[in-house]
């Protein structure tokens, strides 16, 4: 798999921060699993071949669905989701039944978020670290947020150099004029 051909989810930038973004994410239809793990490796190895599974053919068509970036990991501490974004051009409906019953197919709500960029390996202790920097910059600038911390995922497993990682979280529109 190669990042360059990879479709990438959609958004537009509101605002540039000097050390983060403002962003609008429409509507999306993600594949999605539901987890009871509390990190970001068992989180990814519970969902991450589920997920692969359905849209390398593990579903009531046996179709291939082509891989998208990012991955979102929402790490809670009772529960956790993985999901794959679907290509833009599906619809919810043209999308195969998955054989596994633990993947779901669901429709994200659209929203702003704050979104802080990291590169190297994800870890949960990384994660944890830039959710820290991304919790202060916002409370500097005096904007709200909701809702968990959530990790995006660019990069497969196997590139090393160049990966994109970034932790986002929901914020309240209003905030968007200060």
């Amino acid at each position: 798999m190669s990042t360059r051909n990879t479709e990438t989810q959609a958004y537009t930038v509101i605002k540039t921060e000097e050390q983060f973004e403002i962003r609008y994410y429409p509507a999306a239809i993600m594949a999605m699993i539901f987890s009871t793990a509390k990190s970001y490796r068992d989180l990814g190895y519970s969902g991450f071949g589920k997920l692969a599974k359905y849209i390398f053919g593990g579903n009531s068509e046996k179709k291939q669905i082509a891989m998208t970036s990012p991955v979102h990991m929402d790490i809670g501490d009772s529960i956790s989701t993985m999901a794959f974004v679907m290509p833009a051009e599906l619809k919810k409906e043209d999308l195969p039944n998955p054989s596994n019953s633990e993947v779901i197919i669901q429709r994200s709500e659209p929203e702003y978020v704050a979104s802080l960029q990291f590169g190297g390996f994800a870890s949960t202790k990384r994660i944890s670290e830039q959710k820290a920097r991304l919790e202060k910059l916002l409370r500097e600038k005096g904007i709200s947020y909701y809702g968990n911390f959530r990790f995006l995922g660019y990069n497969p497993p196997y590139q090393l150099l160049g990966r994109r990682n970034e932790v986002i979280v929901a914020i309240n529109a209003e905030d968007l004029n200060k």
